[in-house]
Protein backbone atom coordinates (compact mmCIF):
# COMPACT_ATOMS: atom_id res chain seq x y z
CA UNK A 1 0.00 0.00 0.00
CA UNK A 2 0.99 3.66 -0.31
CA UNK A 3 1.59 5.98 2.64
CA UNK A 4 -2.12 6.80 2.86
CA UNK A 5 -3.72 6.25 6.26
CA UNK A 6 -4.35 2.53 6.65
CA UNK A 7 -7.86 1.24 7.25
CA UNK A 8 -8.20 -1.71 9.56
CA UNK A 9 -10.53 -3.78 11.67
CA UNK A 10 -10.06 -4.22 15.42
CA UNK A 11 -11.63 -7.14 17.27
CA UNK A 12 -12.18 -6.44 20.98
CA UNK A 13 -12.78 -9.46 23.22
CA UNK A 14 -15.63 -8.99 25.67
CA UNK A 15 -14.28 -10.69 28.82
CA UNK A 16 -13.49 -8.17 31.55
CA UNK A 17 -12.61 -4.56 30.77
CA UNK A 18 -8.98 -4.92 29.79
CA UNK A 19 -9.27 -5.40 26.02
CA UNK A 20 -11.50 -2.36 25.60
CA UNK A 21 -9.38 -0.24 27.95
CA UNK A 22 -6.28 -1.11 25.90
CA UNK A 23 -7.98 -0.07 22.65
CA UNK A 24 -8.99 3.29 24.13
CA UNK A 25 -5.43 3.87 25.40
CA UNK A 26 -3.88 3.22 21.98
CA UNK A 27 -6.57 4.98 19.91
CA UNK A 28 -5.32 8.60 20.29
CA UNK A 29 -1.91 7.55 18.99
CA UNK A 30 -3.09 5.50 16.02
CA UNK A 31 -3.04 7.28 12.65
CA UNK A 32 -5.53 4.98 10.95
CA UNK A 33 -9.20 4.56 10.09
CA UNK A 34 -10.59 1.82 12.32
CA UNK A 35 -13.72 -0.33 12.31
CA UNK A 36 -14.11 -1.92 15.75
CA UNK A 37 -16.07 -5.12 16.31
CA UNK A 38 -17.04 -6.65 19.64
CA UNK A 39 -19.81 -8.25 21.64
CA UNK A 40 -19.46 -5.21 23.93
CA UNK A 41 -21.56 -2.10 23.48
CA UNK A 42 -19.90 0.87 21.85
CA UNK A 43 -17.90 2.94 24.36
CA UNK A 44 -17.64 6.69 24.56
CA UNK A 45 -14.39 8.30 23.55
CA UNK A 46 -13.76 6.68 20.16
CA UNK A 47 -11.86 8.94 17.74
CA UNK A 48 -13.88 10.74 15.09
CA UNK A 49 -14.57 8.55 12.08
CA UNK A 50 -14.04 5.24 13.87
CA UNK A 51 -16.94 2.79 13.72
CA UNK A 52 -18.22 0.20 16.19
CA UNK A 53 -20.19 -2.93 15.30
CA UNK A 54 -21.82 -5.04 18.02
CA UNK A 55 -21.47 -8.74 17.27
CA UNK A 56 -23.87 -11.51 18.25
CA UNK A 57 -22.80 -13.67 21.17
CA UNK A 58 -21.40 -17.12 20.50
CA UNK A 59 -21.17 -18.38 24.09
CA UNK A 60 -24.85 -18.75 24.94
CA UNK A 61 -27.54 -21.28 24.13
CA UNK A 62 -26.64 -24.29 26.28
CA UNK A 63 -24.02 -26.96 25.68
CA UNK A 64 -21.82 -26.16 22.66
CA UNK A 65 -21.09 -28.89 20.12
CA UNK A 66 -17.39 -29.64 19.55
CA UNK A 67 -16.28 -26.01 20.12
CA UNK A 68 -12.55 -26.87 20.08
CA UNK A 69 -12.61 -29.02 16.92
CA UNK A 70 -10.99 -31.83 18.90
CA UNK A 71 -8.40 -29.45 20.33
CA UNK A 72 -7.41 -27.65 17.12
CA UNK A 73 -9.16 -24.38 18.09
CA UNK A 74 -10.46 -22.69 21.23
CA UNK A 75 -14.03 -21.81 20.23
CA UNK A 76 -15.90 -22.68 17.05
CA UNK A 77 -19.14 -24.41 18.14
CA UNK A 78 -21.02 -26.34 15.49
CA UNK A 79 -24.47 -25.07 14.58
CA UNK A 80 -24.37 -21.88 16.69
CA UNK A 81 -26.06 -19.08 14.77
CA UNK A 82 -24.32 -16.38 16.81
CA UNK A 83 -20.90 -17.76 15.99
CA UNK A 84 -21.75 -18.01 12.30
CA UNK A 85 -23.16 -14.48 12.32
CA UNK A 86 -20.16 -12.83 13.95
CA UNK A 87 -17.70 -14.50 11.59
CA UNK A 88 -19.74 -13.49 8.54
CA UNK A 89 -20.16 -9.90 9.81
CA UNK A 90 -16.40 -9.54 10.28
CA UNK A 91 -15.70 -10.94 6.82
CA UNK A 92 -18.25 -8.63 5.21
CA UNK A 93 -16.85 -5.60 7.08
CA UNK A 94 -13.35 -6.44 5.84
CA UNK A 95 -14.58 -6.49 2.24
CA UNK A 96 -16.85 -3.45 2.46
CA UNK A 97 -14.29 -1.42 4.40
CA UNK A 98 -11.40 -2.43 2.14
CA UNK A 99 -9.29 -3.14 5.18
CA UNK A 100 -5.52 -3.33 4.93
CA UNK A 101 -5.33 -5.50 8.02
CA UNK A 102 -6.75 -6.35 11.41
CA UNK A 103 -5.84 -6.10 15.09
CA UNK A 104 -7.13 -9.04 17.12
CA UNK A 105 -7.41 -8.66 20.89
CA UNK A 106 -7.92 -11.59 21.53
CA UNK A 107 -9.05 -14.68 19.58
CA UNK A 108 -7.23 -17.43 17.73
CA UNK A 109 -10.25 -18.00 15.51
CA UNK A 110 -10.54 -14.34 14.47
CA UNK A 111 -6.78 -14.27 13.87
CA UNK A 112 -7.11 -17.18 11.47
CA UNK A 113 -10.13 -15.58 9.82
CA UNK A 114 -8.18 -12.37 9.25
CA UNK A 115 -5.28 -14.21 7.68
CA UNK A 116 -7.62 -16.33 5.51
CA UNK A 117 -9.10 -13.05 4.26
CA UNK A 118 -5.61 -12.00 3.20
CA UNK A 119 -5.26 -9.31 5.85
CA UNK A 120 -2.08 -8.28 7.59
CA UNK A 121 -2.69 -9.29 11.17
CA UNK A 122 -1.61 -7.97 14.57
CA UNK A 123 -2.37 -10.15 17.59
CA UNK A 124 -2.36 -8.86 21.17
CA UNK A 125 -1.25 -11.56 23.57
CA UNK A 126 -1.28 -11.98 27.35
CA UNK A 127 1.18 -13.63 29.73
CA UNK A 128 0.78 -17.23 30.71
CA UNK A 129 1.60 -20.69 29.50
CA UNK A 130 0.15 -20.29 26.00
CA UNK A 131 1.86 -23.16 24.23
CA UNK A 132 -1.23 -25.16 23.30
CA UNK A 133 -1.91 -25.94 19.65
CA UNK A 134 -4.47 -23.17 19.00
CA UNK A 135 -2.28 -20.44 20.47
CA UNK A 136 0.78 -21.56 18.54
CA UNK A 137 -1.30 -21.65 15.36
CA UNK A 138 -2.50 -18.10 15.99
CA UNK A 139 1.02 -16.82 16.65
CA UNK A 140 2.23 -18.46 13.45
CA UNK A 141 -0.56 -16.85 11.41
CA UNK A 142 0.07 -13.32 12.76
CA UNK A 143 2.43 -10.82 11.19
CA UNK A 144 3.03 -9.10 14.54
CA UNK A 145 2.43 -10.11 18.15
CA UNK A 146 2.04 -7.28 20.66
CA UNK A 147 3.15 -8.15 24.21
CA UNK A 148 1.98 -5.27 26.45
CA UNK A 149 4.65 -5.49 29.11
CA UNK A 150 8.40 -5.02 29.51
CA UNK A 151 10.68 -7.61 27.94
CA UNK A 152 13.21 -9.01 30.38
CA UNK A 153 10.90 -8.78 33.37
CA UNK A 154 8.45 -11.13 31.67
CA UNK A 155 9.88 -13.15 28.78
CA UNK A 156 7.90 -16.34 28.11
CA UNK A 157 10.02 -18.82 26.12
CA UNK A 158 7.27 -19.37 23.54
CA UNK A 159 7.32 -15.66 22.68
CA UNK A 160 11.10 -15.42 22.71
CA UNK A 161 11.10 -18.18 20.08
CA UNK A 162 9.08 -15.92 17.75
CA UNK A 163 11.95 -13.44 17.54
CA UNK A 164 11.29 -10.08 15.90
CA UNK A 165 7.63 -10.93 15.27
CA UNK A 166 7.02 -9.94 18.91
CA UNK A 167 6.89 -6.27 19.94
CA UNK A 168 7.17 -5.67 23.68
CA UNK A 169 5.43 -2.33 24.00
CA UNK A 170 5.73 -1.95 27.75
CA UNK A 171 2.63 -1.75 29.93
CA UNK A 172 -0.22 -0.01 28.09
CA UNK A 173 -2.01 2.29 30.52
CA UNK A 174 -4.77 4.81 29.95
CA UNK A 175 -2.73 7.03 32.31
CA UNK A 176 0.48 7.07 30.28
CA UNK A 177 1.85 10.61 30.17
CA UNK A 178 0.20 11.86 33.37
CA UNK A 179 2.34 12.99 36.28
CA UNK A 180 1.97 10.84 39.38
CA UNK A 181 3.46 13.32 41.86
CA UNK A 182 1.08 13.62 44.81
CA UNK A 183 1.20 13.10 48.57
CA UNK A 184 -0.06 9.67 49.60
CA UNK A 185 -2.59 9.10 52.36
CA UNK A 186 -2.98 6.10 54.65
CA UNK A 187 -5.91 4.81 52.57
CA UNK A 188 -5.78 1.36 50.98
CA UNK A 189 -7.40 1.14 47.55
CA UNK A 190 -8.54 -2.23 46.27
CA UNK A 191 -8.40 -2.17 42.47
CA UNK A 192 -10.65 -5.12 41.74
CA UNK A 193 -10.99 -4.79 37.98
CA UNK A 194 -13.82 -6.01 35.79
CA UNK A 195 -13.11 -9.74 35.74
CA UNK A 196 -14.13 -12.51 38.11
CA UNK A 197 -12.68 -12.67 41.63
CA UNK A 198 -13.31 -14.86 44.65
CA UNK A 199 -12.75 -12.27 47.37
CA UNK A 200 -16.00 -11.25 49.02
CA UNK A 201 -17.04 -8.20 51.07
CA UNK A 202 -16.52 -9.98 54.40
CA UNK A 203 -12.87 -10.74 53.64
CA UNK A 204 -12.30 -7.13 52.64
CA UNK A 205 -13.93 -5.85 55.83
CA UNK A 206 -11.72 -8.17 57.90
CA UNK A 207 -8.61 -6.84 56.14
CA UNK A 208 -9.68 -3.25 56.73
CA UNK A 209 -10.29 -3.88 60.41
CA UNK A 210 -6.96 -5.66 60.84
CA UNK A 211 -4.90 -2.91 59.18
CA UNK A 212 -6.57 -0.02 60.98
CA UNK A 213 -6.56 1.90 57.70
CA UNK A 214 -9.55 2.99 55.62
CA UNK A 215 -10.13 0.81 52.55
CA UNK A 216 -11.76 1.93 49.31
CA UNK A 217 -12.98 -0.65 46.80
CA UNK A 218 -12.86 0.03 43.05
CA UNK A 219 -14.33 -2.87 41.12
CA UNK A 220 -17.56 -4.72 40.52
CA UNK A 221 -20.47 -2.49 41.52
CA UNK A 222 -18.09 0.22 42.74
CA UNK A 223 -16.21 0.53 39.46
CA UNK A 224 -14.62 3.89 38.64
CA UNK A 225 -14.02 4.72 34.98
CA UNK A 226 -11.13 6.99 35.91
CA UNK A 227 -9.52 5.90 39.20
CA UNK A 228 -6.45 8.12 38.69
CA UNK A 229 -6.96 10.28 41.79
CA UNK A 230 -7.55 7.24 44.01
CA UNK A 231 -4.45 5.44 42.75
CA UNK A 232 -2.02 8.36 42.98
CA UNK A 233 -3.13 9.30 46.50
CA UNK A 234 -3.48 5.83 48.04
CA UNK A 235 -0.94 4.74 50.61
CA UNK A 236 -1.13 1.22 49.16
CA UNK A 237 -3.04 -0.26 46.24
CA UNK A 238 -4.19 -3.87 46.47
CA UNK A 239 -4.72 -5.26 43.00
CA UNK A 240 -5.25 -8.37 40.94
CA UNK A 241 -2.62 -9.05 38.29
CA UNK A 242 -4.41 -8.21 35.05
CA UNK A 243 -2.33 -6.44 32.43
CA UNK A 244 -4.20 -3.14 32.54
CA UNK A 245 -4.21 -3.08 36.33
CA UNK A 246 -0.45 -3.60 36.49
CA UNK A 247 0.13 -0.96 33.83
CA UNK A 248 -1.99 1.48 35.86
CA UNK A 249 0.01 0.67 39.00
CA UNK A 250 3.18 1.45 37.09
CA UNK A 251 1.78 4.68 35.64
CA UNK A 252 0.70 5.89 39.09
CA UNK A 253 3.90 4.60 40.77
CA UNK A 254 1.73 2.95 43.38
CA UNK A 255 3.10 0.94 46.31
CA UNK A 256 1.24 -2.29 45.75
CA UNK A 257 0.14 -5.66 47.04
CA UNK A 258 -0.74 -7.90 44.10
CA UNK A 259 -2.95 -10.97 44.51
CA UNK A 260 -3.16 -12.88 41.20
CA UNK A 261 -6.54 -14.39 40.35
CA UNK A 262 -7.22 -17.65 38.55
CA UNK A 263 -7.30 -17.02 34.80
CA UNK A 264 -6.86 -19.27 31.76
CA UNK A 265 -3.28 -20.33 31.07
CA UNK A 266 -2.13 -18.97 34.46
CA UNK A 267 -2.00 -15.46 33.01
CA UNK A 268 -2.16 -13.56 36.30
CA UNK A 269 -0.01 -16.00 38.25
CA UNK A 270 2.77 -15.73 35.67
CA UNK A 271 2.54 -11.96 35.92
CA UNK A 272 2.61 -12.10 39.71
CA UNK A 273 5.72 -14.24 39.72
CA UNK A 274 7.44 -11.79 37.37
CA UNK A 275 6.55 -8.84 39.60
CA UNK A 276 7.87 -10.70 42.64
CA UNK A 277 11.17 -11.51 40.90
CA UNK A 278 11.57 -7.87 39.88
CA UNK A 279 10.70 -6.54 43.33
CA UNK A 280 7.94 -4.31 41.95
CA UNK A 281 5.20 -5.36 44.37
CA UNK A 282 4.36 -7.48 47.38
CA UNK A 283 2.85 -10.58 45.76
CA UNK A 284 0.68 -13.20 47.46
CA UNK A 285 -0.69 -16.22 45.64
CA UNK A 286 -3.84 -16.20 47.78
CA UNK A 287 -5.82 -13.55 49.63
CA UNK A 288 -3.93 -13.04 52.92
CA UNK A 289 -5.48 -13.78 56.28
CA UNK A 290 -6.53 -10.89 58.48
CA UNK A 291 -3.47 -11.47 60.68
CA UNK A 292 -1.12 -11.19 57.69
CA UNK A 293 -2.47 -7.92 56.36
CA UNK A 294 -0.93 -5.35 58.78
CA UNK A 295 2.70 -6.32 58.12
CA UNK A 296 2.04 -6.76 54.42
CA UNK A 297 0.50 -3.30 54.02
CA UNK A 298 3.26 -1.67 56.08
CA UNK A 299 5.93 -3.37 53.96
CA UNK A 300 4.26 -2.24 50.74
CA UNK A 301 3.81 1.32 52.01
CA UNK A 302 7.51 1.67 52.80
CA UNK A 303 8.67 0.24 49.45
CA UNK A 304 9.88 2.36 46.56
CA UNK A 305 9.17 0.17 43.55
CA UNK A 306 11.02 0.98 40.32
CA UNK A 307 7.86 0.97 38.25
CA UNK A 308 9.63 2.67 35.35
CA UNK A 309 10.99 -0.78 34.55
CA UNK A 310 7.48 -1.77 33.36
CA UNK A 311 8.01 0.76 30.53
CA UNK A 312 4.63 2.44 30.61
CA UNK A 313 5.96 5.74 29.24
CA UNK A 314 5.36 5.74 25.49
CA UNK A 315 3.80 2.27 25.40
CA UNK A 316 0.54 3.25 23.62
CA UNK A 317 2.53 5.07 20.97
CA UNK A 318 4.85 2.09 20.47
CA UNK A 319 1.83 -0.16 20.02
CA UNK A 320 0.31 2.23 17.48
CA UNK A 321 3.57 2.41 15.52
CA UNK A 322 3.83 -1.39 15.38
CA UNK A 323 0.23 -1.61 14.12
CA UNK A 324 0.72 0.96 11.35
CA UNK A 325 4.06 -0.53 10.34
CA UNK A 326 2.39 -3.93 10.04
CA UNK A 327 -0.45 -2.55 7.93
CA UNK A 328 2.08 -0.94 5.60
CA UNK A 329 4.08 -4.13 5.21
CA UNK A 330 7.10 -2.86 7.12
CA UNK A 331 7.14 -5.76 9.53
Amino acid sequence: MTDRRPRLGWYVHHHGRGHLTRLLAIAPHLDAEVDCLSTLAAPSGLPSGWTWTVLDRDDDGGSPIDPTVAGMLHWAPIGHSGHRSRVSVIAAAAVDGRWDGMVVDTSVEITLLARLLGLRTVVVTQPGHRVDGPHMLGFAAADTVLAPWARGILSPPHLEALGEKVVHTGGISRFAGRSATRARSDEVVLLGGGGDAVVGPAAIRDAEKATGRPWRVLGGGAWADDPWSALVSAGVVVSWAGQNAIADLAATEAPAVVVPQDRPFDEQRETGRALHRAGLAQVREEWPTAAQWPELIDRAASARPEWERWEVAGAPSRAATAIVDTMRGRR
